[in-house]
């Protein structure tokens, strides 16, 4: 694991260098992890939950904080990575599947209190099965014999990312900066979308009763000139020649909304890899 503040100036930088459009996000992510890294008895694990449209950065941002925390990133043995499509596909074998997630925790905080554990698409999550994990969320000492408190749990899920980008289009539209966004903006919008929707995995969960959620971290849709950020990054990642023309014509070929003002980009970056290789 790699602590101390090198660790999260070096997170802060990657943060503000190579994550386009989200600067609530930077300042909700690093806030938490300082808060976090800097107590050396915290007194529950740091729980973070990401929200937002697809293409917008939730898999980006978390993978990059895990790369900072573990010198393997998510190869780590320590980083823990589910997703309910490949590890809890059946709704008939969820007592099973509750069963198997405890003990897996359990057994890795008990190998390294500081583990990692990633929650992917909550919004797929068989409703009540993450509850289980509650006893490893809370403040209290010790757990089934396991000392947990520096564990780092991240859910991700695009619930929620409607009503995100809702609320931006009628910020944007009443006015105001992207930069002046704040959590107070999105919070109640992302509450009634995740914690009281039946469809989502957070649905009337003990994990939101109790409170368990450290930080909610929205992430806002992205804008043309967003696009053509993330297009001239991909470009230098493949070492291909960053060419304005294809610049322009890959952030182009993206669908936009609302209708109207063709304004934030439908899939956020998520497909421009694949749009560059038509132009090489």
């Amino acid at each position: 694991l790699r602590t101390g503040h090198a660790g999260s100036c070096s997170l802060e930088f990657d943060l503000a260098t190579n994550l386009v459009g989200q600067p609530l996000v930077r300042q909700q992510v690093m806030k938490g992890l300082r808060e976090f890294l800097e107590n050396p008895n915290p007194v529950k694990p740091l729980v973070m939950s990401f929200h937002g449209s697809t293409g917008t950065g939730k898999t980006y941002v978390s993978s990059m904080l895990i790369r900072y925390l573990f010198q393997r990133g998510l190869q780590s043995p320590y980083v823990h990575h589910f997703s309910p499509i490949v590890h809890f596909p059946h709704a008939e074998l969820i007592e099973q599947y509750k069963e198997s997630l405890k003990r897996w925790i359990q057994g890795n905080l008990t190998n390294c209190g500081r583990s990692a554990f990633l929650f992917d698409e909550m919004d797929k999550m068989h409703p009540g099965l993450i509850d289980v994990i509650i006893p490893f969320l809370g403040p209290s000492w010790v757990v089934y014999g396991t000392n947990y408190r520096k564990a780092i749990f991240i859910f991700i899920s695009n619930a929620g990312g409607d009503q995100i980008n809702n609320v931006t289009l009628a910020l944007w539209r009443a006015r105001k900066d992207r930069e002046e966004i704040s959590l107070q903006d999105l919070e109640p919008a992302i509450s009634k979308a995740v914690f009281e929707n039946p469809q989502s995995g957070f649905w009337k969960s003990g994990i939101i009763n109790e409170h368990l959620i450290d930080f909610v971290v929205p992430f806002l849709p992205l804008k043309h000139h967003h696009v053509k950020q993330c297009v001239i990054s991909e470009l230098v990642q493949q070492g291909l020649e960053v060419r304005p023309g294809v610049v322009q014509e890959v952030a182009d070929s993206i669908p936009y909304f609302p209708e109207e003002e063709k304004l934030f980009s439908s899939t956020g970056c998520k497909t421009v890899a694949s749009r560059i290789s038509f132009f090489f």
